[in-house]
């Protein structure tokens, strides 16, 4: 997937993983958008991208991935064919947060991010095809209580509640792409790697991996021209791992549809 100017977005690209996909991506000649809530860090970190990989295609556009309405005005600006979405923003607070529409910060960002961000980009998806979507989920997953997504039942615990959130990217990953496969978008899961870095940090880890060892499955799982026709799957340090939430399809598919309803 190295033919000119082909477009990618990712998103949480200021932290330590997204700047390594963005950098990788930069690196193989895609033109880079990464999506940031804040200017300072995102002019930053395009400056570093562009010197690193002397790519000058590189940019920022500003959104808040927690809040729907940011989503779809992101998309309302955007006019180019979209080949690569990688959604990898996620956020790790410790104590219960909401966002302005009193939705669970985590919820909101970690899930509904990714389930924002592909349905508003989908026409630019179908306007590329064949495109992909990779979503950054994780092997530390697990908890999804579907009777209370948002923790208000239960007590708030950030890792708890941060593994329910990639069992959710997992199985919406499954969902996306049954619906996407007619129109030539693949949809994939990836664990990205162990690094040191904000997020987990606010879990209680560190991490034994490079930013650069982290982001190397995600930006695979983007480009590698064998996986062109592979969808649905959940991969872990560039091998197809078998994921023990895709046979629960109707779940999945519930979970879906409370994901339409926010």
């Amino acid at each position: 997937m190295n033919d000119f100017r082909k477009n990618a977005i990712v998103t949480g690209a200021t932290g330590a993983i997204g700047t390594a996909i963005a950098r990788q991506l930069a690196v193989k000649g895609f033109d880079v958008t990464i999506i940031a809530r804040n200017e300072q860090k995102a002019l930053k970190t395009v400056n570093e991208i562009q010197t690193s990989s002397k790519n000058h295609n590189v940019s920022f556009l500003l959104a808040d991935l927690s809040v729907k309405s940011s989503i779809q005005q992101l998309a309302s600006n955007w006019e180019r064919p979209l080949h690569v979405l990688i959604n990898n923003a996620a956020v790790t607070p410790r104590t219960r947060e909401e966002t302005n529409e009193g939705i669970e910060l985590q919820w909101a960002t970690n899930v509904l991010g990714y389930f924002w961000m592909i349905n508003c980009f989908t026409p630019f998806l179908k306007m590329a095809a064949p495109a992909r979507v990779v979503n950054v989920a994780s092997y530390w997953a697990g908890d999804l209580d579907i009777s209370d997504l948002e923790c208000k039942r239960r007590r708030y615990d950030n890792d708890m509640i941060y593994r329910q959130s990639k069992q959710a990217n997992r199985m919406l990953t499954i969902v996306f792409a049954e619906k996407l496969k007619p129109f030539g978008i693949t949809v994939n899961a990836v664990h990205p790697g162990d690094v040191n870095s904000t997020l987990s940090n606010n879990l209680g880890y560190g991490g034994f991996q490079t930013p650069d060892q982290g982001a190397d499955t995600p930006v695979w799982a983007a480009t590698q021209p064998e996986l062109t026709d592979i969808t649905g799957k959940y991969f872990e340090r560039r091998e197809e791992t078998t994921c023990q939430f895709a046979s629960n399809k109707p779940l999945a598919y519930k979970l879906f549809e409370i994901c339409e309803r926010y």
